[in-house]
């Protein structure tokens, strides 16, 4: 199963200036790429404040909330609500017939997943502005090598990154 982490940042690091910051501040690059790669997952995974930031679910892909309250999303269309550890989700997604899986923060989620050891690879956009402080990529100090497969500088200053985690 290819479990991917997506995410844009400022180029100080941050992926929102706070808990209901919305993505929207990210560029059109970003959005496009976003789009397409989970599109081709077909399955996203988000937590339950990042879901609360979009105007609805994303189309086209089975949404998944983390969520202490999964009863609080039975009634969406194409929404999903779970509480269960990130490795039993992919085995039933996995059994489901997804091959791909596109976790989209937040930071805890971001966490979550990296910790549990089932990410494989990050698509990270580096966007050129700064919002001087906010929220993270990752909730919590984490070790973990990467190995850069690939990189983009695009016209207007951003940078794509795709990296593969490396597991010891």
């Amino acid at each position: 199963m290819n479990v991917f982490i997506i995410a844009a940042q400022t180029a100080d690091g941050f992926i929102a200036e706070n808990k209901d910051h919305p993505a929207i501040w990210t560029s059109k690059d970003d959005k496009k790429r976003f789009v397409e790669l989970t599109k081709a997952a077909g399955v996203i995974v988000m937590g339950s404040r990042t879901f609360k930031t979009l105007p609805s679910p994303l189309k086209d892909r089975l949404n998944i909330v983390y969520t202490r309250n999964p009863e609080n999303y039975a009634a969406q269309e194409n929404v999903e609500a779970t509480n269960i550890e990130p490795a039993e989700l992919i085995k039933s997604l996995e059994e489901k017939g997804y091959t791909s899986v596109a976790i989209c923060g937040g930071a805890e989620i971001y966490s979550l997943f990296m910790k549990s050891g089932v990410v494989s690879k990050l698509y990270l956009t580096i966007e050129p502005m700064l919002f001087g402080s906010g929220i993270s990529l990752f909730s919590e100090p984490l070790k973990e090598r990467l190995i850069l497969k690939d990189s983009k500088i695009l016209e207007n200053g951003v940078i794509f990154l795709e990296y593969d985690v490396a597991r010891q």
